[in-house]
């Protein structure tokens, strides 16, 4: 799922390249029954609201928050989106294929050569909004996960899909102090489990919990009222190291996330723990070796040597 890293990543494409564009029409294959009823696109009663409420609007800005993707309309809605498991957002010149013979799962196919047309994890597209300079914003979706529902602007934080969320860590108000706050809620959490909590911070999810927890030298069982007051100091400083080297390498595309221009990633280039179960820790002069837990249904990397869990109870 993409992160707090591949999610601004989105939003600063976005910001570039969509700002300013008017949408002159919205289209959407999504179709689920368990969705009847709800605001969600997949609903397509709830999707023809949503084509006649964005048509002609213009796109005024961009932010994020948690995990989700919010495009601020001139109309004074917003679009979230939220990318789930599978999901990508992009711009590019696309086309719809209107052939009866024409590959109706994929009916829409970027025109242009390069990543949008030839990277085979780009052609999963079930929302497309149609811009007036003939170029679209498209989300490829593999596994069909993905949210997407409009809101008034000015009561995004009202919101039942945002008004849980924890603080956002990048902040300059999110200091050592309010992550000590936050996490403590669940003493008797696992760290890594805490962290995912999009509850008590936003935007850590299974890549980035693992990479933090490496850099602070905690196991991903360590219960959060067992982590003495002196290391809190280098989990908040793990963190906001950690989601910034993130976003500087464009997000982390060991999966299928791609950015706006449909390009892959580097984070995954640069891991230190997740998914690199078997090999020697890289943290200089450790003799350890990274292993593998599950915890909680997820997977958790973490290195023997310098994350040793220091008490059980």
């Amino acid at each position: 799922m993409p992160e707090l890293p591949e999610v601004q990543t989105t939003v600063d494409g976005v910001k570039k390249h969509l700002v300013g564009l008017t949408i002159r029409d919205a289209w959407s294959d999504y179709n689920s029954p368990f969705y009847k009823g709800k605001g969600d696109i997949k609903d397509p009663a709830y999707f023809a609201r949503f084509r006649k409420a964005v048509r002609d609007a213009k796109i005024k800005s961009a932010s994020r928050r948690g995990k989700n993707v919010l495009i601020h309309l001139s109309n004074g809605k917003t679009i979230l989106i939220h990318m789930k498991m599978t999901g990508h957002v992009m711009y590019g010149r696309y086309e719809k294929a209107h052939s009866k013979k024409a590959d109706v799962k994929d009916p829409w196919h970027a025109t242009e050569p390069g990543p949008l047309r030839d990277d085979p994890f780009n052609r999963f597209i079930h929302f497309v909004l149609s811009f007036s300079n003939d170029r679209h914003m498209v989300l490829s979706d593999m596994r069909k996960f993905a949210k997407v529902t409009l809101i008034d602007t000015a009561a995004l934080d009202q919101s039942p899909h945002l008004s849980s969320h924890g603080p956002e860590p990048l902040e300059k108000g999110f200091n050592v102090k309010a992550l000590i706050a936050v996490v403590s809620k669940k003493p008797n959490g696992a760290i890594k489990t805490v962290l995912m909590n999009p509850e008590i911070v936003s935007g850590i999810g299974n890549i980035y919990s693992d990479e933090i927890l490496w850099r602070a030298g905690i196991h991903p069982l360590e219960r959060v009222k067992n982590i003495p007051a002196r290391k809190w100091l280098l989990v908040y400083k793990a963190i906001r190291q950690t989601l910034l080297r993130g976003i500087g390498f464009g997000g982390d595309s060991m999966s299928d996330y791609r950015n706006i221009l449909g390009e892959r990633g580097d984070f995954q280039e640069k891991h230190r723990a997740y998914r690199r179960t078997g090999e020697r820790c890289s943290k200089p002069a450790c003799p350890g070796t990274i292993r593998r837990l599950v915890i909680g249904g997820r997977s958790a990397h973490f290195c023997d040597a310098h994350q040793k869990l220091s008490k059980i109870d």
